[in-house]
């Protein structure tokens, strides 16, 4: 790819980037959120026709204007927020050989039977009837992964493949990647996780600020050095100190179960209180704060906020009662990707900025939103930007942002930094120590290991949809906290 250049409104996403990579070989691409890494991939898979500059395979020019020029020429893509990419009233093998579908007569038979060898390559264990709306976040990431290796590709790229997906998933890709490099297919893995990238790729491209920064063979360059490049500065120590006091206990919940996954669960966070949510990938830590949030229905035992009983039914009950929720999945549930930054910051309380008629009072609704895009360093042209045009980091702030307006008690966090650079994932760290010092109780929730141990004084281990363990931080290590979250007792 040469000069490649690309506008939106406001925003000016690539300029003049050179990327160059081969089969054969997995290639990283980084750089902080806004860089222009997944726009420089979309690209290249047709997603964007719009870009000047020139895109070549040995030698010779490809007219990719449309994601089937991409594909015609051996370029797939696995696009990291997966429900974009997935039919979910469509069944699994339906979504995995999608172009199959097209054709005017289909043997269902033959099909399914396609799909299911295909996720037996991946080790993966979906029923290929099974419908995608059924699916986990990380099953519908490996039915993308088994859509993209059922074609016969080129050049295959990742887009935060591993964000979703535990540990046995992450080896199986890895494995798969290794298999696919070996068949001289080239890999592009975007990803923010470094020791990944440098178990797994042979060279690594950085951007910043949508321009090509290096390239480097991963084993002539560092973990520190890469940082320092995305970055364009040292990074500083990424966790804050917080040695606060803890006050009264704010949020207690006693025996708490929900009609699926959630199993007898006895919590309290206090104000003050940073509390961890430890556990891998599926055991039950996002469906425990949708219960919590009126999300999920309550079957047994109770929620105490500040000594009250409450029995939320939903969201807007929840809220009303002084919680608030960061859902992991921010494009589907955090934010309203259609709508502008302005809009987004301050739907979580629109009664803040509304006459006694119900008219909005846009002069003061913008107002609000220039404090907190100050606050919060969010990256955006404007107050009046659409939020989907802002890169996955910023996105994430704005998600996080619009609940700050609401002053609640109780804030919960659901996987905050997946799919965040190391330079935003400080800024969060920073504004959710920030809470806790105000008197707020936060909840914690990560498969980030070294996140909980780094932010939380006490932490529950989940597994299965339980708890297994209270630890306190500074009595534990992150080999104990790995052995309960795999069901050690």
């Amino acid at each position: 790819m040469k000069n490649i250049s690309i506008e939106f409104p406001g925003v000016k996403a690539l300029q003049n980037v050179d990327f160059t990579t081969e089969t054969g070989s997995v290639h990283a691409l980084i750089g902080a959120n806004g860089a222009g890494k997944s726009t420089l991939m979309k690209v290249l898979s047709g997603a964007y026709n719009h870009y000047t500059g020139e895109i070549k395979i040995d030698g010779v020019n490809l007219p990719i204007r449309t994601p089937k020029n991409a594909q015609d020429n051996g370029i797939q893509i696995v696009y990291q927020e997966v429900d974009t990419a997935l039919v979910s009233y469509l069944s699994v093998g339906e979504n995995i050989m999608l172009n199959e579908s097209k054709k005017l007569f289909l043997n269902w038979k033959e099909l399914h039977k396609k799909a299911t060898e295909v996720l037996k390559k991946l080790n993966v264990n979906i029923q290929s009837q099974k419908l995608v709306s059924e699916l986990t976040l990380a099953e519908k990431q490996m039915v993308l992964i088994a859509r993209s290796i059922s074609t016969e590709c080129k050049f295959l790229i990742l887009d935060e493949p591993t964000a979703p997906l535990s540990q046995n998933e992450t080896k199986e890709l890895f494995r798969i990647v290794g298999d696919l490099k070996r068949n001289d297919v080239g890999v592009i893995f975007i990803s923010h996780r470094l020791p990944e990238i440098f178990e797994l790729c042979d060279e690594i491209t950085v951007m910043r600020n949508g321009e090509f920064v290096s390239k480097e063979k991963v084993k002539d360059t560092t973990q520190n050095k890469v940082v320092e490049q995305m970055l364009g500065k040292k990074l500083e120590e990424q966790f804050p100190s917080h040695d606060g006091e803890v006050g009264t206990t704010l949020l207690e919940t006693k025996g708490l179960s929900d009609s699926s996954k959630v199993k007898n669960i006895s919590l309290t966070a206090s104000q003050g209180e940073i509390v961890g949510i430890a556990g891998l990938v599926g055991a039950g830590k996002t469906e425990l704060c949708k219960t919590l949030f009126g999300l999920s229905k309550i079957t047994q035992g109770s929620i105490y906020l500040n000594g009250k009983k409450i029995k939320p039914k939903s969201p807007y009950e929840a809220l009303k009662h002084g919680l608030a929720l960061v859902p992991e999945e921010r494009r589907k549930e955090g934010i309203l990707v259609s709508e502008t930054v302005s809009t987004n910051l301050t739907a979580a309380n629109l009664n803040q900025f509304t006459s006694f008629l119900s008219f909005l009072n846009l002069k003061k609704e913008k107002q609000q939103a220039v404090e907190l895009i100050n606050q919060l360093g969010i990256k955006t042209p404007s107050t009046d930007a659409l939020v989907q045009n802002l890169s996955g980091g910023n996105q994430q702030k704005i998600a996080i942002g619009k609940w700050l307006i609401t002053d609640a008690d109780v804030y919960m966090f659901d996987e905050p930094t997946k799919g965040v650079d190391v330079g935003a994932k400080k800024d969060i760290f920073n504004l959710i120590v920030g809470l806790a010092k105000r008197g707020k109780a936060v909840i914690y929730a990560s498969s980030e290991t070294s996140e909980i141990m780094g932010l939380s004084s006490r932490m529950y281990v989940m597994y299965d949809g339980q708890f297994l363990k209270e630890l306190i931080t500074s009595e534990t290590n992150e080999e104990e906290i790995l052995y309960y979250s795999a069901g050690g007792n």
